[in-house]
């Protein structure tokens, strides 16, 4: 039976919590009136109903700043101030995990940008939408400061992340700057998404009206629908799929959306597929579902390799990179592809270009259609109820070795003390079981069957691009868009992820956005370690030194302090189940009230489930 999901809409709406709506209020603005250009574009902002603008303070948007707070009175957007902007970034990107909409960046001049690129990278890579402001200048060097202006002015502004976002420009002039935001906003909710940037002149800033321009009619410049299938298509893509003795659904993106949700739910079913969703992606599928025959992996296991080679016809929908998939379950050699016929369901090629290699290998597919997911599968179960009388089919005959018997827990004796990963995964679920949680982030090597996802709030997936420090950045973002679903966003971020990324956490702390935080503490830079002892192995050399220029335990740093200084309620180390079980009772108490707590969970270096690889021509890869 397909979960039932009570709401039209899995998207919480953005609202204050706590005591926020009361933070960083102005005083004495009185009733401004529009008087600079940077008041026109602070006002198309408002019109165009953004709660929040995630930046870092600088002086190459000062005249942009002073009218959002003097102007608009600090409100629709309200100020989210960062200590850095890569957590900017990344609030952003988490609030977009959340709700499928950007949220507004700002980002001071060339410096700032900089600081930025890791971040804005992750959300390229993850296709979210964010619309990023930046500042220059003044471009006139007439007008600029000597030394500071100089240093922070670029001739080309949008070249350093050009490669990595979906369009950029720098309006010169308010007529300008109103068409820039609006087509920004247009192109980066549009399928495939991705970041936008737009960078302000601070000449422009900061010249004066003469007279209050003319606003656009916001809605007349909405996103267009995203791209949809041809009957033809979605007839030929019924036909296979109709036949298929075991057909198989690789679910990869897809929205947050419940209705959209359902109908994924609903096309298995009607065609008796089998499912597999992997971890890269936020929860698109429960994964309790009886035709979700595995848990989901970051990397293949045998037993979605298993699946793969018993299909006869594979319906890839947005998958992240189906070639290198197959290429680790098949073994293909040519087009890394099986014998079985594909369907590759994706836009994403229209982002692809030369400088980043983020599109993958390139995917052999025998029907490829170029339409965003879920429009694809509104459209395919219509024609497949169609021609079933909505009857669903049995689940396909799949053969599946059974889960592998769970590993001990935990050993007092372990060589460095701590929990497994393992012994904290189970203790996290067994804790929250029951509760509606958000799991905002899961460390590499997390046993994927150690939780259920029974609705599109319960994953949002990974960072995109790998740059580690993004989690707690991406946690507050989540937190924020999470805030009055009643949901208990949950964030499990590695040691070397919350000590790049932990100063985020202030921004949390500052506007009282509670989630939770565990810590899967490992003192060490442990996916590295591996790398180092696969070199040793190829090369015959001792693999017992994998630690050296790897570990963080001498001294070990006493993360929970870094957290409570900033503000945030935090214990730890815990170092066994039975401890950290009592700490996130507590943890999960402090969230309910309004709250943000850390905890340090010691674990063993080590991943709960193997990771497979695959090599390519590399044979030391």
């Amino acid at each position: 039976m397909a979960t039932k999901i009570a709401s039209k809409s899995a998207k919480p709406k953005a609202k204050a919590g706590g005591k926020s709506g009361q933070i960083d209020k102005p005083a004495n603005i009185g009733n401004p009136r529009m008087g600079w250009a940077s008041d026109a574009i602070a006002e198309l902002l408002a019109r165009m109903d953004f709660p929040y603008i995630s930046l870092v303070p600088g002086a190459s948007y000062r005249g942009f700043h002073d009218s959002i707070v003097n102007y608009l009175g600090n409100k629709n957007p309200r100020m989210l101030v960062n200590l850095h902007e890569e957590h900017a970034v990344a609030v952003a990107h988490g609030y977009a995990k959340v709700t499928d909409t950007p949220l507004p960046v700002a980002l001071h001049s060339n410096v700032g940008l900089m600081h930025g690129t890791m971040a804005i990278f992750n959300a390229w890579c993850d296709r979210v939408p964010m619309l990023i402001f930046g500042a220059n200048g003044p471009v006139d060097a007439n007008e600029r400061r000597p030394w500071i202006d100089w240093i922070h002015s670029t001739a080309d502004m949008g070249a350093m992340i050009r490669d990595y976002t979906k369009w950029d420009d720098q309006p010169a002039s308010v007529p300008a700057a109103f068409e820039s935001i609006l087509r920004a906003n247009q192109l980066t909710r549009t399928a495939p998404m991705a970041p936008v940037y737009v960078c302000l002149d601070a000449g422009l800033q900061e010249a004066k009206l003469d007279e209050e321009p003319a606003f656009p009619d916001i809605a007349r410049f909405r996103p267009a629908e995203p791209p949809a299938p041809s009957e033809e298509q979605v007839a030929r893509a019924a036909d296979w799929l109709l036949k298929a003795k075991r057909p198989l659904i690789m679910l990869g993106r897809g929205s947050r959306d419940a209705g959209d949700w359902k109908r994924r739910v609903r096309l298995a079913e009607l065609l008796g597929a089998a499912v597999i969703t992997d971890m890269h992606n936020p929860a698109v599928f429960p994964t309790n579902h009886p035709n979700h025959l595995i848990e989901p992996r970051f990397r293949p296991s045998p037993r979605s390799t298993e699946i793969v080679r018993q299909a006869d016809v594979v319906l890839v929908i947005d998958w992240l990179d189906p070639a290198g998939y197959f290429a680790m379950t098949v073994k293909s050699s040519i087009g890394n592809a099986p014998d079985a016929k594909i369907i590759n369901v994706s836009v994403d090629s229209y982002l692809h270009r030369g400088w980043s290699k983020d599109h993958q290998a390139l995917p052999a597919a025998d029907l490829p259609i170029l339409s965003a997911p879920d429009p694809f599968i509104a459209a395919l179960v219509t024609e497949v109820e169609r021609r079933t009388k909505g009857k669903a089919k049995p689940l396909a005959p799949f053969k599946v070795s059974p889960v592998p018997a769970a590993k001990a827990t935990l050993d007092k004796s372990r060589a460095r003390g701590g929990m497994k990963l393992r012994d904290l995964a189970d203790a996290v679920v067994a804790t929250l079981k029951g509760k509606p949680v958000s799991y905002t982030k899961l460390p590499l090597g997390w046993p994927g069957d150690a939780i259920s996802f029974n609705h599109p709030l319960d994953y949002m997936g990974h960072d995109g691009g790998g740059g580690v420090g993004s989690g707690p950045g991406i946690a507050v973002g989540c937190a924020l868009a999470l805030m009055g679903s009643g949901r208990i966003p949950v964030a499990l971020v590695g040691d070397g992820d919350f000590l790049m990324g932990c100063n985020a956490l202030w921004t949390a702390a500052h506007n009282r956005i509670p989630f939770l935080m565990v810590i899967a503490n490992n003192r060490s830079y442990f996916n590295d370690e591996t790398h180092q002892e696969r070199m040793a192995v190829v090369r015959g050399r001792p693999s017992e030194n994998k630690w050296i220029g790897q570990r963080l335990d001498d001294p070990a740093v006493d993360l929970s302090a870094m957290a409570r200084a900033q503000g945030l309620e935090a214990e730890g180390p815990v170092w066994d189940a039975a401890g950290l079980k009592a700490a996130l009772k507590r943890g999960v108490a402090a969230v309910e009230k309004g709250g943000t707590y850390v905890i340090d969970a010691r674990i063993d270096t080590g991943y709960a489930e193997p990771m497979m690889t695959h090599t390519g021509s590399r044979k030391a890869g």
